[in-house]
């Protein structure tokens, strides 16, 4: 199955935080498992950066990238689909980033992997 990476599993994941189970970490790592990262996660990771509310170890380019490499993920870009099926999810989240990528996760069929309430709100597979 495929999953999608919320933004706070992608850097938890990737910095090796101990916020991310060992549980999650190993579905993330199975090789069953497609793991996606989503343009709406890079272009939030880099807008929090600039405005200093995370850390990252190098610039958010170069971090990235490696990373995308190092884990094998793919990236997800944005389609207009995804942006459609936007208007299909009640208000209850109010962050545009995560509404993105619940509807991205509907529309193309993946687990989410997040552990933000909110989001549990909401109709759409999650991982775990």
């Amino acid at each position: 199955m495929n999953v999608l990476l919320d933004t706070h599993i992608f850097i938890w994941w990737t910095l090796n935080d101990t916020r991310l189970s060992v549980a999650l970490r190993l579905e993330l790592e199975a090789p069953a498992n497609g793991v996606f990262l989503s343009a709406a996660s890079v272009w939030e990771l880099c807008i929090k950066h600039e405005l200093g509310r995370i850390g990252l170890p190098e610039n958010p380019e170069d971090w990235v990238r490696r990373y995308y490499r190092d884990y094998d993920i793919g990236p997800l870009s944005i389609a207009y689909e995804h942006a459609l099926a936007i208007r299909q999810l009640p208000p209850k989240h109010k962050d545009p980033f995560d509404r993105m990528l619940i509807a991205q996760a509907r529309v193309e069929n993946m687990r989410l992997a997040s552990l933000d309430r909110m989001i549990r709100q909401y109709d759409v597979p999650l991982l775990p």
